[in-house]
């Protein structure tokens, strides 16, 4: 096993479950001290629980990255305690499907302020920070979404501007050592893949024959991809959107 990170602090935004847990678990295991966070404890819990039996080190920290004053928080608590941050994966987001004039006014109001506004607030906290220590490294997640699906086009809105975002603060940043990508998966097997009831084997029946490759992907393969993205192998790599799709907007 490499260990790329050893001696760094990632920090994993959505961390309690899906591609975030998976990705924090990937990080841990190539060295990095890992911070995660999200809305509830108890998933952050779970995640930590898995990174320590497999001897890594991680922390959790409750936050909404929603709220300006929580991600200030999440971003000091996290050199408190591990004494710097040199990657983050700004990861944490909300689905709420429908068509685009049909879903309410609260549904597009929380994946605005999760999806979109939580990035540009982490970017700005992590930013700030990184600039004055020396450098880092954020990776953004977006979604093929953005490519106009059909009943979770507001969820993709709020993507499209994650990409957008991501690009203009790559190369504002990358002068002060500062390296901004974007990972956006396709279907990927988690539960925001899921409609109620379905099950893993469920989704990819239903979405896999309309991949090329076959088939849905697996939380690891988009972790690998941040990874690398976070990886000084991708030292020359400044606001790509890298798609983890299985061909599916080839």
């Amino acid at each position: 096993m490499t260990a790329r990170f050893t001696g760094k602090v990632a920090l994993v935004t959505g961390g309690g479950s899906g591609i975030g847990q998976a990705t924090a678990l990937a990080f841990a295991r190539e060295g990095a001290a890992v911070v995660v966070s999200g809305r509830g404890a108890e998933p952050l819990a779970r995640t930590v629980k898995l990174i320590e039996e497999e001897g890594g080190t991680a922390s959790a920290v409750t936050a909404d990255v929603s709220r300006s004053e929580d991600v200030a928080r999440l971003v000091a608590t996290t050199v408190e305690r591990h004494g710097g941050l040199h990657i983050a994966f700004n990861n944490a987001a909300v689905l709420h499907g429908g068509p685009v004039t049909g879903i309410d006014e609260a549904s597009w109001d929380a994946m605005v302020g999760t999806n979109l506004t939580g990035v540009w607030l982490s970017l700005r906290h992590e930013l700030a920070h990184m600039r004055a220590n020396g450098g880092g490294v954020i990776v953004n997640t977006a979604s093929i979404g953005v490519t106009a699906v059909p009943g979770i086009g507001a969820y993709g809105a709020t993507k499209a501007g994650v990409v957008a975002l991501s690009k203009a603060a790559a190369r504002e940043a990358i002068a002060e050592g500062v390296r901004i990508n974007v990972v956006s998966p396709g279907p990927i097997a988690t539960a925001m893949s899921m409609r109620p009831g379905e099950s893993e084997a469920d989704v990819a029946a239903r979405v896999g024959e309309r991949i090329p490759a076959g088939r849905i992907g697996a939380t690891e393969e988009v972790a690998a991809a941040v990874l690398w993205l976070a990886s000084p192998e991708s030292a020359f790599v400044v606001g790509h959107e890298l798609t983890v799709d299985g061909g599916a907007t080839a």
